[in-house]
Order: structure tokens, then sequence, then C-alpha cells
């Protein structure tokens, strides 16, 4: 653990999750003082309950600018702090004809470079997936291990010079003062990327942001057959979630047909997805509920959906659970959080669910404003 910084730095970020390492990167890179702290002893939150999934292809509008920044700086950092990303793109998975109305939309959207269709042979050969009518082939996106890769950025900006203090909690935020439960830090500037604790930290911040927290379920299971799956695989429920695919006009008859044949599936909000740890492990989810506190209790009738989706998905007769969590992260209309709410303070929070896929493009974007 690195002390405070006893000298004024030009950047306190407050928050050592992907989207404050993010800042405090780009700040690094810009010849800034950049110092982090964080409560706790190691990044334990949304940034490694994921899947690790770089979903850059998937989305719209400003998040898609910002995904396709963070994937150039993700390759840069792979190479600079030691840990694999692959390249391996995203397989769409179609098995209803709405799914592939949508693809097809997409594909025509977006063009070949970015979106390549697929027969159901090649979604079962790349995928690895039972039921495929086909789908497409998303050669932009990327997969790492998040709970090694955060650890990793952390580790090379403490290398390049950056403290970050562990174990450290903020008391109050002030123009150019921050107190801390060890001390003081004087900041020219300061950015809260606190995730959903904005709502604890700034409620009236939060309040004002209809910031709510959204709870995830997620499985790791053993990979049925020992499968091996380089790319991460999306299916038909992701094509309701992200933005590019629910802009689609077909959007809206895939949502009638699944709401008619699954609506269960809706109800519990289930992206059914998954990704393959460098162990082999697969990363099954997700389920998503929304709250501003969530009761302690998990009932297994949600954990048995995912279990029953990713089974019929994967060809597979059961699937054998190795471990379970929950996720949480900060949900609003927005999708970002960017608010100054102080003179050089300013509260940043991806609230959509895409912080791993747009932080490090959007942190070049907060301070180039905030400068």
């Amino acid at each position: 653990m690195s002390p405070l910084p006893s000298t004024p730095v030009d950047l306190l970020v407050v928050g050592a999750g992907v989207v404050g390492l993010a800042h405090a990167v780009e700040a690094h890179l810009r010849g800034l003082t950049v110092a982090v702290v964080d409560r706790d002893a190691f990044a334990a939150g949304a940034s490694i309950r994921n899947f690790g999934h770089i979903c850059v292809t998937a989305q719209d509008g400003d998040a898609l600018r910002y995904a396709l920044a963070a994937r150039e700086r993700w390759l840069w950092l792979a190479a600079k702090a030691g840990f694999d990303v692959v390249e391996a793109g995203t397989v769409v998975v179609a098995r209803r004809p709405e799914e592939m109305a949508v693809l097809e939309e997409f594909a025509a959207a977006r063009g070949v470079e970015q979106v390549r269709m697929l027969d159901a042979d090649a979604v079962a050969r790349q995928a690895r997936v039972a039921g495929a009518l086909g789908g497409a082939h998303l050669p932009l996106d990327l997969r790492l291990d998040s709970p090694t890769v955060v650890p990793a950025v952390a580790g090379w900006l403490a290398g390049q010079g950056v403290p970050i203090a562990w174990r450290t909690s903020v008391l109050s935020v002030k123009p150019g003062l921050v107190r801390t439960s060890r001390g003081d830090v004087r900041a020219a500037r300061t950015v809260l990327a606190v995730g959903h604790d904005l709502d604890r930290l700034l409620p009236d911040v939060a309040d004002a942001a209809g910031m709510t927290r959204c709870l995830l379920r997620m499985l790791e299971v053993a990979p049925p057959g020992g499968v091996r799956v380089a790319p991460g695989v999306l299916t038909g429920l992701s094509l309701l979630r992200y933005g590019g695919f629910a802009a689609q006009p077909s959007a809206a008859a895939l949502r009638e047909a699944v709401a008619a044949e699954a609506p269960e599936l809706l109800d519990a909000g289930v992206n059914l997805m998954f990704t393959q740890r460098p162990g082999g492990a697969i990363v099954l989810g997700d389920t998503h509920h929304y709250s501003p506190t969530h009761a302690p209790f998990d009932d297994e009738e949600t954990a048995g959906l995912l279990l029953r989706e990713g089974a019929r998905l994967l060809g597979a007769p059961s699937l054998r659970v190795l471990r379970r969590w929950r996720g949480q992260y900060a949900s609003a209309p927005a999708g970002v959080l960017d608010v100054e709410v102080a003179h050089g303070v300013r509260a940043v929070s991806v609230t959509s669910g895409i912080g791993m896929t747009i932080a490090h493009g959007l942190a070049p974007a907060v301070l180039d404003s905030l400068f």
C-alpha cells in the first residue's frame, strides 16, 4: 500500500475499480501528478464481478465511441502491464427467426468490418452451442480475465510511481481538499469514481440522476465435456439489452416473442451469455434486479433459470456449478453520470453495466473538460 501524497497532486481519483483506474491511467499519460485512494484492500466490486467481456460493437451513440477508444487502450495496456487479451470477438447466437431479423438489420447498419453474419454450422463450430439458426460474429470485441487484469493495471500504475492508498475511506470532499480516514490530500482536481456507492457518499447527486442499484446473479460452471470457446457468446436475450441491437426495428417483435414464450426470463432481466476463463470455467449469466437497497437473500429459482437456459444453450443435460456470486452496479437512465459537484470535483459513474467496455474511452473525455 502506498502512503497518501504529502504534497498537492494534479488529480486525486477516489475509487480503484476500472473507472477510477482508467482516469488514473489517462492522467498519468498526460503527465499529470496522480494519486488514487480506495476503501478496500483490493478491487472487489463490479470491476471483477463480470464477464471480462469488452462488448464494443453492441454499443450505440457515445457508448460506441467510448468503446472503440477503450478497445485500443486495453490492447496498449495489455502489452505494458503484462496481461492477456483474447481478440476472438463475440459470437451472437440466434435461435429464433426474430433474432436473425435483428442481426440482419444490425449487420446492414454497421457493415462487415463490425458484423459478419454466420450460418448455423459456423455458429456451432465457433461458439459450441446447440439449436442455432444462425448468428453473427463481432470481430472487434475483446475478452479478458477481470480478476487478474484489474489488479495488473493497478500494479502497473504503482510501478509508474502513481500512489494507490488502499483501505482508505473518503470522509469529505471540498475544492482542493479531500479528507480521508488516513489524513488529508490536497488536489487541484478530484474524480469520484465510486460506482453505486455514490448514493451513500453524495445521495442528492445520485437522486438527481435517478440512480439506483442493479443486482446481478452470476455463476461459474464447469465446461461440459471440457469444451473450449474463444469468443464471448451472446444470445437473443442480449439483443434486448444492448443499445446497438435494441435500436433495430425488429427488436420489438423479438421482445414480443420472448414475452409470449418465456416471460419469466424478462421478469428476471435475464441476459443469457457466457465467457470462458483461462482455466476453462465458464462464466454464465446474468439476471438484473433494481432497487436502492437489495435484500440479502438469494432465491434458487433465479439461479435455476440461468442453469436451465445455460444447459439448453450448451446442449448439456445439466451444468455443474463451481462458484456463485452477486454483482452490483449503479444504474441510471442516462447510462453515464458525469457531474461537477463542486469546483474541480467530478462524480463519474458508468450507470449502464458496461464499465469494462467504455471506461478507458470515457476517461479522456472527462479529463478534457475537467482540466
